[in-house]
């Protein structure tokens, strides 16, 4: 009797398919869309079940394609960088600078330009801004605009919400007279 074991196809459900090939062929690995009978609650157990089958990984707030999925969809995977993949085997997320050293050479190797490395939390207009907050002298509303694109109601908005609230992060601000406020976190 032979003992050797073969890896058992991972079985994917047609909405899981739908949304893998749709993040492949369309949006560069990145889970963007969801079928149309896939509303609120559900499209998270869609994710939650893609994740727990390692055919996603979370990446700076966005769900991005696996290797794994390319195979269980029988698809070849195209030329990658290696960065775009962040966790271990068992889930948990590769250090910073585990990360940092597999994105940063091979850009620098095949000289691509920082625009074409993925963005990862390091290089996130997010990250940007919390150091921007957190050097001594803070920033202001217009500089932060000027650094991200962003326009000031957002640059708010994103202090009151993903800041705050999400990350915790207590901003303080301060004018000087005839000066522009200046925003900092600790």
């Amino acid at each position: 009797m032979n003992t050797a074991t073969t890896a058992k196809p991972i079985a994917l459900n047609d909405n899981q398919i739908a949304m893998l090939t749709h993040a492949i062929d369309r949006t560069r690995g990145k889970i963007e869309w969801f079928p149309d009978n896939i509303k609120g609650g559900a499209r998270q157990k869609v994710i939650e079940g893609l994740f727990k089958r390692a055919m996603i990984i979370g990446s700076d707030g966005d769900w991005i394609v696996t290797d794994a999925a390319y195979e269980a969809l029988g698809r070849p995977r195209p030329d990658q960088n290696a960065a775009t993949e962040t966790a271990t085997p068992a889930g948990e997320k590769a250090t910073k600078a585990a990360r940092k050293a597999k994105t940063t050479p091979k850009a620098e190797a095949s000289g691509e330009s920082e625009q074409t490395v993925p963005r990862t939390r390091e290089n996130s207009k997010q990250a940007q801004v919390v150091a921007m907050l957190k050097r001594p002298e803070g920033a202001t509303i217009a500089q932060i605009c000027e650094a991200t694109g962003w326009q000031a109601h957002t640059v708010r908005g994103t202090f009151a919400g993903a800041f705050k609230k999400k990350l915790g992060l207590t901003i303080t601000s301060d004018k000087a007279e005839g000066g522009e406020r200046v925003y900092r976190t600790a």
